[in-house]
């Protein structure tokens, strides 16, 4: 089965509390009840980045320039129970927006200090690639969930 184009976008902002991340609530569909970055499908004629700029826009309400998108890398996401919702997610990061973030049908977005971020309440996948992006690594990775369709069965980096 072919593995379904997405994108996802780590906002960051700097306070004098330091740097946060925008995480928000999923409200609905895959990942209900969990903290995630921002991102969804990729529409038929849209770039990876075009898709970022208008996922992070409808979920969050920030306005974000493609130009400033900044390539994280990609993680191809493997669900062998539900080979269906296999996916592709181009990883990207933004510093510079517009507006400020509101609550959408999709997420309740909030701001997390970077250096206490909630895994817990995040995929469980986070902890394995989210602090390589956000220490500059670019990504190249595979992850295998479990039959749970929850919990990392294998996370491989090249």
């Amino acid at each position: 089965m072919n593995l379904v184009p997405t994108s996802e976008c780590m906002v960051i902002r700097h306070t004098d509390r330091g740097a946060e991340l925008l995480l928000g609530l999923k409200k609905r569909g895959l990942g209900e009840g969990k903290l995630v970055a921002p991102g969804g499908h990729v529409e038929p004629g849209e770039t990876d980045r075009q898709a970022c700029a208008r996922e992070v826009e409808e979920e969050t309400g920030l306005a974000v320039d493609i130009d400033d998108l900044r390539p994280l890398g990609r993680v191809v996401f493997r669900f062998p129970s539900r080979p269906e919702l296999d996916m592709y997610v181009a990883m990207f990061a933004c510093e510079r927006y517009a507006g400020e973030p509101a609550e959408s049908d999709e997420l309740t977005p909030a701001w997390y200090s970077l250096d206490d971020l909630p895994f817990e309440r995040m995929w469980d996948d986070a902890k394995y690639w989210l602090p390589r992006v956000l220490a500059g690594e670019q990504l190249d990775a595979e992850i295998t969930l479990n039959e749970d369709c929850e919990t990392v069965a294998e996370a491989r980096f090249k």
